[in-house]
């Protein structure tokens, strides 16, 4: 049953372009032998692995995982003592080095503290076996050749072999060269039969150089001769050559005794690196088809945002929107052929099969998909010649094996229930075996023409009809699915767009009772009404997101001023230091002077010089210029209340007072917009009609009940950054010294917008992540100025 399903939903063909992202044939023997599991547990497992394969992947784009060879069978063998050739040796010290660059590129990842906790555990598990590796390159090139370094008896045997090799050829050179040769040899060359050296002679003249012949040409003309002068040089080339392939026999066996001693560790490296490709492999394919991690769970609920069926081009898939699971368990898609209802059985059935292999799904962020124990399918035309069975017999025997297993956690896809015999009892029998799939529980999903079953989900609880949307304006379907709709033929709509009188098509409507007229309008009615609201979302959506980048962009604006107003006070206040450090230095420098004029004895301190020195104190004081804010202050005689219109000079901008803040601050509102602003940088303009105030000991009291802690998780980062900054303000009010907020340790991205948005507040003295009592780096303690 599961390959059948496998077939039909198109796992299958999944899974042969998953095998493409295999970066060795570890991970491709993963990926053929892949099958989803019905184990939630296990599932949670598979996503969670191939999501942290899908981060690395994010930060760093790839990842080192070539060089990598399936080398168990090298290994068994040499735990039962065999000899490994050299491209076997080869493969397996490229699998340690393999191992080890993965095994370094993870834990440089770790060390920039990004959170990887099964691939982690993965490659804690692998043992570098560098020894092994260095002596198996030690002794074989990079193109499997034994080298002569491997040992001191080789390199001696190969210096041997050359010398010999060079006097061959130096003698056999000063035979072709010879005066004589020219006449008894076919060609002045040296070439090599049976391993030997030889030289080509003509046939009348072999007797000329005596020795052995090896060989003669396709016409008898030319025998390939080794002369008797070298023929004893030939036998020790002959001798070296064996005495160099027992050596590196024996060097082979020699290293494939060290590679038994470590097959075992070998053996779970090579276990642990099929694991690490097979993630990135899931992870790649996922980003190929830009998919996204689904949220699992076991009570049946789908979720599906823009969900895309992951065989069909993005230039020409349809995203639909698939909820099952949370107020109907059963849908019933209605309508034409050719509209996209099969197209969509497949997406739902397909992609729960992905999942729950630990594939992403091509669906939007936030989408959720449950678990099922087993998923049945009856889809398409499986009429079986070789059984001498019609379209209805295959698929109802299919059914009847359906039914004779399905269970309250089981997912089951019916496509054209009840087709191809007669419509009213093809009907009536789709309606009984929805009741008997619905009545077990299941989670159920049927695709009909049959008119008769548009009336199902209006008289049962937990089943919503459904249609394929179809224009009739291009005569083709829009393959959007509308839950809640049920579909209508369309009939006399595409005969009139193809040209039939409209005459025909009243006498036509005239056949058709009133009752299904009404059905049939009611329908339009309904979807009409769905485009409009979907419509009016879009629209609604757009302006939420404009005005949240807009409130995004103030609030940057109104940091940026209160960065630059405290900048412009620092300087000022700094320049007024500097004044006074000056202003007390000429003073010290007068008063000194006028000391020493008093102990002179031999000078008497006139009048006038003690004006002119009371006058250089005058001018020695500082007089700092008074900023128009100063000027404004004494302006500013009228207490502040609640409700004031006033002007920010700073700002230039006129807002109202909403609430005094401390004895010298308020918070003002301007426009949209609410801030503190300082009491001297505050111009009354005028006052409403008076209203009745409460002290602010009422407003700290238990009309502004503020909690020490605030938490924000599950909350977006937009309207978190808002909630801090409100939390802060009440607290501060409320006369905390400190505070907690509380935003988990999820990916961190959270807390780090809590902790750059405390890091410019001007009222927070400091904060630190809580102690192991207090939840650890879930929560971030606050203390406040």
């Amino acid at each position: 049953m599961l390959r059948h399903i496998s077939k039909v939903l198109e796992f299958e063909k999944i899974k042969e372009l998953l095998v493409h992202h295999a970066a060795s044939s570890l991970g491709k023997e993963k990926v053929e032998k892949l099958e989803p599991s019905y184990d939630y547990v296990e599932v949670v497992k598979l996503l969670e692995e191939t999501d942290e394969a899908s981060l690395v992947l994010r930060l760093k784009g790839q990842v080192p995982l070539g060089g990598i060879f399936d080398v168990r069978h090298s290994l068994k063998r040499a735990q039962i003592g065999g000899a490994l050739a050299a491209h076997d040796l080869l493969d397996i010290a490229s699998t340690i080095y393999g191992g080890r660059q993965i095994k370094q590129f993870i834990e440089l990842m770790l060390e920039e503290e990004h959170q990887l906790p099964i691939l982690k555990d993965y490659i804690d598990q692998i043992v570098p076996l560098t020894e092994l590796e260095r002596k198996i390159r030690n002794c074989i090139d990079d193109h499997g050749h034994v080298m002569d370094g491997a040992s001191d008896k080789l390199r001696g045997i190969r210096q041997a072999l050359r010398s010999a090799e060079s006097r061959i050829r130096e003698k056999l050179d000063s035979m072709t060269r010879s005066s004589s040769a020219q006449k008894m040899l076919s060609d002045a060359i040296i070439t090599i039969r049976n391993d030997r050296f030889v030289i080509p002679v003509k046939q009348e003249y072999r007797s000329a150089y005596g020795g052995i012949v090896h060989d003669q040409s396709a016409s008898g003309a030319t025998l390939f001769i080794e002369p008797q002068a070298v023929v004893q040089l030939n036998n020790q080339l002959q001798e070296a050559r064996v005495n160099e392939k027992q050596e590196v026999e024996r060097i082979l066996q020699e290293l494939s005794g060290f590679v038994a001693e470590s097959a075992e560790p070998m053996l779970h490296n090579v276990k642990v690196l099929a694991e690490i490709d097979f993630m990135f492999a899931k992870a790649s394919y996922g980003h190929k088809i830009k998919a996204s991690k689904p949220k699992v769970n076991e009570n049946g609920q789908i979720r599906l945002l823009k969900a895309r069926h992951p065989l069909i081009s993005n230039d020409e898939v349809v995203p639909n929107d698939i909820i099952l699971g949370e107020d109907y368990s059963s849908i019933v898609i209605t309508g034409p052929n050719t509209g996209g209802k099969t197209v969509t059985l497949k997406t739902l059935g397909l992609l729960t099969l992905m999942a729950q292999a630990g594939l992403p799904v091509p669906a939007q962020d936030g989408s959720e998909i449950a678990v099922f124990s087993a998923i049945y399918a009856d889809i398409g035309d499986e009429q079986s010649i070789e059984q001498s069975l019609s379209t209805f017999s295959s698929h109802m025997t299919n059914i009847v094996e359906i039914l004779k297993r399905v269970d309250h956690k089981s997912l089951v896809l019916f496509d054209e229930l009840g087709a191809g015999t007669d419509p009213q009892e093809g009907a009536a029998l789709a309606i009984a075996i929805l009741d008997d799939v619905y009545n077990r529980g299941a989670t159920v999903v049927a695709t009909t023409h049959y008119p008769e079953l548009k009336a199902y989900g209006y008289n049962r609880d937990g089943v919503i009809n459904a249609s394929v949307e179809f224009d009739v304006e291009t005569l083709s379907p829009t393959y959007r699915l509308l839950l809640g709709v049920p579909g209508r033929s369309n009939a006399f709509e595409i005969s009139s767009r193809l040209g039939l009188s409209q005459q025909v098509i009243e006498r036509a409507k005239g056949f058709v009772s009133s009752e299904t007229n009404k059905v049939e309008n009611m329908i339009a009615s309904l979807e009409e009404t769905q485009k409009r609201a979907e419509s009016e979302w879009h629209d609604a959506e757009s302006i939420r997101k404009d005005a949240e980048k807009l409130h995004e962009e103030l609030q940057k604006q109104i940091i940026a001023l209160n960065e630059e107003r405290n900048a412009l006070l620092a300087q000022a206040e700094e320049k007024a230091r500097e004044a006074i450090e000056s202003s007390k230095a000429e003073a010290e420098e007068i008063i000194r002077q006028l000391r020493k004029m008093k102990n002179d004895a031999h000078s008497t301190i006139k009048e006038h010089e003690l004006i002119d020195a009371r006058k250089r104190l005058e001018e020695a004081q500082p007089t700092l210029q008074k900023n128009k804010q100063a000027v404004q202050k004494k302006k500013v005689k009228q207490a502040l209340l609640p409700g004031d219109e006033v002007k920010v000079i700073s700002l230039e901008q006129r807002g109202h007072i909403i609430e005094k803040v401390s004895d010298t601050e308020y918070q003002v509102q301007i426009g949209i917009l609410k801030m503190k602003v300082k009491e001297k940088d505050l111009e009354y303009i005028s006052r409403p009609a008076p209203v009745e105030t409460k002290p602010l000991a009422t407003i700290r009291g238990s009309e502004h009940h503020v909690k020490p802690e605030l938490d924000l998780r599950g909350e977006r980062f937009e309207n978190a950054v808002l909630r801090v900054e409100k939390y802060v303000d009440d607290a501060l009010l409320a006369g905390y010294p400190s505070v907690s907020i509380i935003h988990g340790k999820g990916t961190g991205a959270l807390r780090k917008g809590v902790h750059d948005f405390l890091k410019s507040h001007r009222h927070v003295k400091g904060y630190r992540l809580g102690g192991m009592a207090e939840g650890g780096s879930g929560i971030t303690v606050v203390e406040l100025k």
